[in-house]
């Protein structure tokens, strides 16, 4: 039976973090689903197309990677899609606690989902979307926080 994971994000954008938690799951799952989110509390920098056009592009090569968006609870969206476990990368401890709170919850929600956690790889545990969208905002060069080839729309 094949083993399928989702991993949820808004992706804004789709960082070398990212790409490291990717690269790292895909010896562990048959399939993975990059599932970009939108959350209506969030002011996103590139919309919910350019996200997902974005990481499609990148992983266009990967057939084993399936870039879908979604908006709603994320619990949902994993037993619609059928996945066995959801996806999350830690970058730190303050990260661990909030992701073990939504672990949770997801699990008692959905019993039958499980949560696995990838500690990001130590030289990317400092980069977020936040940092890379305030270089963006102010006319930085962001290139050196994202994957080689990704297209920023």
């Amino acid at each position: 039976m094949p083993k399928t994971a989702l991993f949820p994000g808004s992706f804004d954008p789709f960082t070398l973090g990212h790409e490291d938690i990717v690269r790292r799951a895909l010896p562990l799952f048959d399939e993975l689903y990059i599932g970009i989110g939108e959350n209506q509390d969030k002011r996103y920098q590139f919309t919910l197309d350019e996200r997902v056009r974005m990481v499609e592009g990148f992983y266009a090569d990967e057939p084993r990677i399936h870039v879908v968006s979604y908006r709603g609870l994320t619990v949902d969206f994993a037993r619609q899609l059928g996945v066995d476990f959801l996806l999350r990368g830690i970058r730190n401890p303050s990260d661990f606690e909030f992701e073990k709170a939504i672990a949770q919850a997801n699990r008692q929600l959905v019993p039958e989902l499980d949560t696995v956690f990838l500690l990001t790889t130590a030289r990317y545990a400092y980069i977020s979307s936040s940092i890379v969208r305030d270089v963006l905002r102010h006319h930085g060069d962001a290139s050196v926080f994202l994957p080689d080839g990704l297209q920023l729309p």
